[in-house]
């Protein structure tokens, strides 16, 4: 059985997001692929997602309800296969806390190498249409992922 982690910063927008689109992705493919998300802050921990963030998801076909904030732990680096960050300062807050231990965590984009931009941005004080970029770039990163796990 895989798991999976996806991690941003404040696990309300980027994070959860990757969560509710790649599991619906996967679960017909890989059913028992766990599935998880965190952020390497801890201000929202208990929180569901960010509104916007929801909302654009089901516009999308996706649901991120029952999906709530938290922290990455250090037992996450031994509990999950993959952890995958959102951008560059997220890989390197996970890699300051794993200290060498477990799971190396790498960047989620590098799993769409279609696209050149190797960071998902964090659409939380853009427009709604960054939402929906958000979303289209987890697609292709999650459909890349799935390659890899099937491999």
């Amino acid at each position: 059985m895989k798991k999976v982690l996806f991690v941003c910063l404040g696990n309300i927008c980027r994070s959860p997001t990757a969560d509710a689109v790649f599991t619906k992705r996967v679960s017909k493919l890989i059913p028992n692929i766990i599935v998880d998300s965190a952020g390497t802050a801890n201000w929202h921990i208990g929180n569901p997602p960010d509104a916007r963030a929801s909302a654009t998801a089901e516009e999308q076909g996706y649901d991120m309800s029952g999906l709530y904030a938290r922290a990455v732990i250090r037992d996450d680096f031994h509990d999950f296969d993959y952890i995958l960050a959102m951008d560059r300062q997220n890989l390197s807050d996970l890699e300051t806390l794993r200290d060498g231990q477990g799971t190396k965590p790498q960047l989620f984009m590098d799993f769409a190498p279609a696209i050149a931009m190797r960071e998902i941005p964090d659409p939380y004080y853009g427009g709604e249409d960054g939402f929906v970029k958000v979303i289209k770039m987890i697609e292709q990163a999650s459909d890349g992922l799935i390659d890899k796990i099937l491999a």
